[in-house]
């Protein structure tokens, strides 16, 4: 038969997962080349231009195994004077040395069962409060993961469902390796002869309750140890099977039998490299493009651009601190030449925890619930391991971002895919693009991510120049008591939210007005007013606000109250949400700030803000105003619970009503503070976005909402200075406020400061080679006195910050 005609080649192809009868037709398939191009295909449709690595610690807690296999140097019997296992000082040194080396991954490794082979293990289990292997192991790995945050990787061989879910509370994931489900190889001369651990049957249970346990788990064959090509195929039609009905197994390893002195195997011969080819495609046809299926790359070290032909998306576990133990002939490659060496075969090495990006983005389900935290705090948008800092932090920016201060604008390398590039000229011309387009923009790195952030330059640069807008005003936060409940929250102050930052206030208009006064005497041209949703405020409050500051300093621009408010004081008053902003805009209210928009996903929206608006009223509410003609910003809070998808639906959201409506001014990304929130306290949110996603934010944003919205902000209260020029070089216009006050931010554990002066505005802009000017709220032109007044500003007197009348409501952020 023609193999590019073969049925299960043309099945892939088409993007069909082949039936079992089919897949057993590829035994027979000899020609590699229409094999490997199938594999590649559906691996890039997986996968994309990302090939996977777990940057581990290998921590071997014993080498005494019951069983004997014959090409095995791992297993050793109990020898005089030496320990059985590793003592638990042992363990957590080398736990430590991986720590400080930058691993995340302990990966524990021992043989299967030795206390009922060797008294010496039995009577030093014994020693160490145990009974059995297993239990040791889930002490030491509960001690590994509490001392150093390393989080653990078992595979401890055959276990029974009891013993899989004592591990399942102190390890991420689980795996043992069928190796093959031939019990032809357990006969008397086979390699499995005399090893009762390596029944297929007893294996294939092992995986079976796992699943069962929602464990994710790694598994896989070994090639080269006397099985037939249709008993490989067997074997990994028994591990889909499985997965079919768990989706429990993580990753499919194809292991290269590789012949040792000292074993009885040491003069078989091994599988060549084709065989190893002619393998990991025949695993990615069989399971289709998103599980992930690795090959280890010591076991291959010049065949890495040809593995990845293959269909591999994976290398394992990389050690930079432990050999090898189970392969300690073949050393683990230098990550830095892995890197390369990926980079050679077109695709980037993104580094991934022990438990991979499905499994950790879906962590309350594949997780004990004491590990989500631990999964949580570990993982980016996407599930990968975090590789960078909180752009909020008080530490220096990433290396790869930090020359000049700004992202690097190297030339479009081999690294960026054609479908990229393509997206990108669509929203270069203006566009709608699509929302797994958006995504795809979202998941640019390396290479991929210069170019998103390069094209957004350029497209910031032709509809905006070189000019750099900001606005001098004043945050004015009349309260911080709420009675609503959102997670994010660490500003409100109730009964469940006592241990946050700063007592509960609740400002007069007096003093309202007051800070107004002082603004407009410092140059603002603007106040921005916003507060909890207090449970004595209606919508009087909002509109006895406006009075007192229009009154007070009838210049200045009202920028105030989320849509949350708007829809609050229109319910506490008994109207539509028309009719109050009819009144509020009659008061002086010029323009709503976007707040409350967190992210437009109601998926998100469930479990982040529950009793808050739903995504159909903040929309709501923002075209009625905009049909009033009272302009809107937009934002978005990200970096805690959602995904890239939930940032394409919002952004393509707010698109959609900007085409109608054409009322908002600006976007404004606001990056998740985790450090003092409820939802990242309580271990249920990551630890805000990455720094390459907080960049992305802001030039994905440029690009996706061209040319209906042509102003993006760079918060510099959530970005610091350094991140602000990086988003000013991709695809950012304008600076935002000065603030003079800022309580937000700083109640959530952000140190950025309360103010940055005009003076030190504009030092940050030409700092870039671009144009200061300040604006007024719509992007006027300032008045020349407001200019000469914001630089010649005093100082702020200290703030009043009026009790509470009552003590602290009820209810609260929790």
């Amino acid at each position: 038969m023609n193999a590019r005609r073969h049925p299960v080649i043309l099945a892939a192809q088409n993007g069909r997962e082949p039936t079992d009868a089919e897949a057993l037709l590829l035994a027979e398939a000899a020609d590699l080349g229409p094999l490997l191009e199938a594999a590649a295909l559906l691996r890039d449709r997986g996968h994309g231009n990302l090939v996977s690595y777990s940057r581990k610690v290998f921590i071997p807690l014993t080498q005494l195994c019951r069983d004997v296999c014959h090409y095995c140097t791992f297993a050793q019997p109990p020898r005089p004077g030496e320990r059985a296992y590793l003592s638990r000082d042992d363990v957590l040194a080398i736990a430590r040395a991986g720590a400080a080396a930058g691993c995340k991954e302990a990966l524990f490794t021992l043989g299967d069962k030795p206390e009922r082979r060797y008294k010496a293990a039995a009577r030093e289990l014994a020693e160490l409060g145990h009974e059995t292997t297993v239990s040791y192991l889930a002490e030491a790995a509960e001690l590994v993961l509490r001392e150093t945050g390393l989080l653990p990787h078992v595979n401890p061989g055959v276990l029974t469902g009891g013993e899989i879910a004592a591990l399942r509370r102190v390890s991420v994931s689980q795996g043992i390796m069928l190796e093959s489900a031939s019990e032809r190889l357990g006969e008397r001369g086979g390699p499995h002869h005399g090893s009762p651990d390596k029944r297929p049957a007893a294996r294939l249970e092992t995986i079976r309750l796992a699943g069962e346990l929602r464990v994710p788990f790694t598994s896989g064959i070994l090639i080269g140890i006397g099985e037939t090509r249709l008993e490989r195929v067997e074997s990994l039609l028994a591990l889909r099977d499985l997965h079919r009905r768990y989706g429990h197994i993580q990753e499919i390893i194809v292991q290269n039998f590789r012949a040792k002195p000292g074993t009885r195997m040491a003069r078989a011969p091994e599988p060549d490299l084709d065989d190893l080819l002619w393998t990991v495609a025949v695993a990615r046809i069989v399971f289709g493009p998103s599980v992930t299926i690795q090959a280890p790359p010591n076991l291959s070290p010049n065949a890495y651009p040809r593995l990845i032909a293959a269909g591999l998306n994976d290398w394992g576990g990389v050690s930079p601190v432990t050999p090898d133990h189970v392969n300690p002939e073949a050393p683990w490659p230098h990550l830095e030449e892995l890197r390369r060496r990926t980079a050679s075969a077109g695709k980037l090495l993104v580094e991934r925890l022990a438990v991979y990006p499905r499994y950790a983005l879906e962590a309350t389900r594949w997780q004990d619930e004491p590990l989500v935290p631990h999964v949580l705090r570990a993982i980016d948008g996407e599930g990968y391991a975090r590789e960078d800092w909180w752009p909020g932090a008080e530490v220096p920016i990433p290396d790869a971002y930090a020359a000049e201060g700004a992202v690097p604008q190297r030339s479009w390398g081999n690294g960026v895919g054609a479908d990229l590039v393509e997206v990108l000229g669509k929203a270069a011309a203006g566009t709608a693009l699509a929302e797994a387009e958006v995504v795809r923009l979202f998941g640019a790195r390396g290479d991929e991510f210069d170019a998103v952030c390069a094209a957004a330059d350029e497209l910031r640069r032709r509809v905006s120049g070189d000019t750099v807008s900001y606005a001098v005003n004043r945050n004015i936060n009349y309260t911080n008591i709420c009675y609503f409940r959102c997670q994010f929250c660490a500003f409100s102050k109730g009964k469940l939210s006592e241990n946050l930052r700063g007592t509960p206030y609740d400002l007069g208009v007096d003093e309202v007005a007051r800070r107004a006064r002082e603004a407009w005497d410092r140059g603002a041209t603007e106040v921005c007013m916003q507060g909890g949703i207090h449970p004595r405020y209606t919508g009087e409050t909002y509109l006895e606000i406006c009075r007192a500051v229009k009154a007070a300093v009838p210049g200045i621009h009202v920028h105030a109250f989320s849509p949350l408010e708007v829809w609050q004081g229109a319910q506490t008053l008994g109207t539509d949400v028309p009719a109050f902003l009819t009144r509020l805009r009659d008061e002086g209210l010029g323009t709503l700030p976007g707040t409350a928009a967190e992210v437009l996903d109601d998926e998100v929206r469930a479990t982040l803000c529950p009793d808050k608006i739903n995504t159909d009223q903040w929309l709501e509410v923002m075209a009625e105003a905009h049909a009033l003609g009272i302009r809107t910003t937009s934002t978005i809070m990200y970096g805690h619970l959602e995904r890239p998808i939930s940032w394409a639906r919002h952004l393509l959201r707010l698109r959609g009503l900007q085409a109608r409506t054409g009322g908002f001014t600006e976007f404004v990304p606001l990056p998740f503070v985790h450090m003092e929130a409820p939802v990242y306290l309580k271990g249920k949110a990551r630890k805000g976005p990455t720094f390459r996603e907080a960049v992305l934010m802001h030039a994905v944003a440029r690009l996706v909402l061209h040319p209906k919205i042509t102003n993006i902000q760079v918060s510099w209260v959530k970005m610091g200075v350094d991140g602000v020029k990086a988003c000013l070089r991709s695809g950012a216009n304008d600076l935002g406020g000065t603030l003079m006050n800022e309580s937000i931010t700083r109640a959530a554990g952000g140190e950025h400061g309360q103010e940055l002066p005009p003076e030190r505005m504009e030092e940050i802009i030409r700092s870039l080679g671009r144009e200061p000017t300040q604006r007024t709220t719509l992007y006027g032109p300032v008045p020349e006195e407001r200019r000469w007044a914001s630089f010649a500003a005093p100082p702020l007197l200290p703030v009043v910050q009026t009790p509470s009348r009552r003590d602290v409501v009820r209810a609260g952020a929790g």
